[in-house]
């Protein structure tokens, strides 16, 4: 697809939503994360972290996603303007943050996993630090043929397994 562009909505935190060409030839890695409120309990304390880094250009959203699950097990997509986290000036900045790649699938995929009563979050972003080696292995001719994402708590538990069966380091 070398050359080829993509039609992304972005985020600003100017509140601006701007379709913009960008080159995917020049674009870094994309991830994905799921974030559940257990019982739909926000707290606001992720939003400044998550506007200081699409401020500093670290990342840049794609898409962003909210969905409550209800008791029943139905599932219902929430627009940003919704519930008491409305009049939030943060949330705002969000609103219009979406390119579509979020489908109805992942959106299912996702409720499978989400616990009733809680609230979801998808967040599709850029690794933007990325994108300049991303782009000069690709323009090398590498590919990138796996990734992933190993969660703290199992890296506690791998370093926490180690400790334990490694040989004692105090000599007699």
């Amino acid at each position: 697809m070398p050359g080829r562009l993509a039609n992304v909505t972005t985020h600003s935190t100017e509140a601006e939503e701007d379709t913009v060409a960008i080159d995917i030839t020049e674009m870094g890695p994309v991830d994905y994360m799921v974030v559940e409120f257990p019982g739909g309990r926000l707290n606001g304390k992720g939003l400044p972290l998550l506007v200081d880094l699409v401020d500093r250009g670290v990342i840049r959203i794609l898409d962003l996603v909210f969905l409550r699950k209800l008791n029943d097990g139905s599932v219902v997509r929430m627009e940003l303007s919704e519930g008491r986290r409305a009049q939030d000036e943060t949330m705002k900045l969000f609103e219009g943050a979406s390119s579509g790649i979020v489908d109805d699938g992942d959106i299912k995929a996702v409720s499978e996993v989400v616990e009733p009563g809680s609230l979801a979050g998808i967040i599709v972003y850029e690794n933007r630090w990325a994108a300049p080696l991303a782009t000069a292995l690709r323009q090398g001719g590498a590919m990138l043929v796996a990734g992933g994402r190993i969660p703290v708590q199992a890296i506690i538990a791998a370093l926490d397994a180690a400790e334990a069966t490694a040989p004692s380091q105090m000599q007699a």
